[in-house]
């Protein structure tokens, strides 16, 4: 991720770059003297790539920002901002970290987009935003994306269009769903949800191969996608403090099928062979849209009418997660074929590990 603190620069040409002014208990008027006297008496506001604004107390950003053409990191976190007008345009950012300060969806720019769509990095956790930015789908560019601690709502179904992501951290939020669209990130390296009120993952997460960091503890999860155990990069799995199921469903309510599903499931189970012209396509549709059911002692299959089953499985040789799997009838969940799974002793420890993190 890209550096944006002097304190880490080796090079002195990096520190002569860098204007910091970090923790000067600054207002609004005093930072724009100060950057207006660098423009002033030395004329080197181009040579400044770095600006560090931190733990001030600013409520605005002074216009005269606009005239370091070359600036490349903006530090204006842990100040009270009520507004981030659209400045920066003409710089060439590629990190804006503007976290704990007082900014709303209307105090935003309309556009994040900077000169020659640099942006990288966009921390804008911390604040007061409803919900996901829209003007940030425009940056297809940008790699890491914080906006926790905030009240968003959503995540927007145009998540796609930020393909170029590594990092999304929206935890701390009041997220109830994760849109299919997700899975469409696919450089996606680490993923916070967690803090929220999401209940289900979408299936397409098994679509986010590089993942290797997934967050999503406090929030009302039952069960995970069975996808998740595609995951095979994944190393640090956080799932503490969600309803998740902890034994298996043992009896379910089922409603009884329909005369079309039993009829399907009889031609799938006997193999009874269907020729176009014979049957109208719209059942040949149906017909291939059969499950097979994931008991492996049953050779049925489903359509419509299911039962959900809870299975633990091992999950990177580390511990046991709950997986929602679909059985075409009540008698598969009996069956001795799980029961392995429940006698083994060392479930308890695993599902603890996997439970509480």
């Amino acid at each position: 991720m890209e550096c944006y603190t002097s304190d880490s620069c080796d090079s002195d040409s990096r520190e002569q770059k860098t204007l910091n002014l970090t923790s000067r208990v600054l207002d609004s008027i005093t930072i724009s003297a100060e950057l207006q006297c660098i423009i002033d008496e030395k004329d080197c506001a181009e040579n400044y790539e770095i600006i560090l604004l931190n733990s001030n107390r600013i409520k605005a950003l002074p216009e005269s920002i606009n005239r370091f053409c070359n600036l490349k990191i903006l530090d204006v976190s842990n100040n009270r901002l009520a507004i981030l007008p659209d400045l920066l345009k003409n710089c060439p950012l590629t990190s804006l970290i503007a976290k704990h300060n007082q900014l709303t969806n209307e105090s935003l720019p309309k556009s994040f987009f900077s000169k020659g769509n640099t942006l990288r990095e966009l921390n804008l956790s911390g604040n007061q935003l409803n919900f996901f930015p829209e003007q940030v789908l425009d940056l297809n560019s940008l790699k890491y994306l914080y906006l926790g601690g905030n009240r968003i709502v959503n995540i927007p179904k145009d998540i796609w269009k930020l393909n170029s992501l590594q990092i999304l951290s929206i935890g701390g939020n009041q997220i109830i769903e994760v849109p299919e669209s997700v899975g469409a990130l696919t450089s996606l390296q680490a993923l916070v949800l967690s803090d929220n009120f999401i209940e289900q993952l979408p299936a397409s997460i098994a679509n986010l191969k590089q993942l290797r960091s997934l967050l999503i503890h406090k929030n009302k999860l039952k069960t995970l996608p069975p996808q998740i155990i595609k995951l095979k990069c994944l190393t640090e799995l956080s799932l503490r403090d969600n309803p998740l199921v902890v034994r298996f469903v043992k009896d379910m309510t089922l409603q009884p099928p329909s005369l079309l599903e039993l009829a399907g499931r009889n031609i799938k189970l006997y193999e009874i062979p269907i020729r176009v012209g014979e049957v109208p396509l719209t059942l040949i549709k149906y017909l291939k849209a059969a499950e097979r059911c994931v008991n492996p002692k049953c050779r049925g299959v489903f359509f419509d009418n299911r039962v959900e089953h809870i299975k633990f499985v091992d999950f990177c040789g580390k511990y046991r997660i709950p997986l929602l799997q679909y059985l075409c009838s009540s008698k598969c969940i009996t069956g001795s074929w799980e029961s392995r799974e429940i006698d083994s002793n060392t479930n308890t420890h695993m599902m603890r590990k996997v439970l509480l993190g």
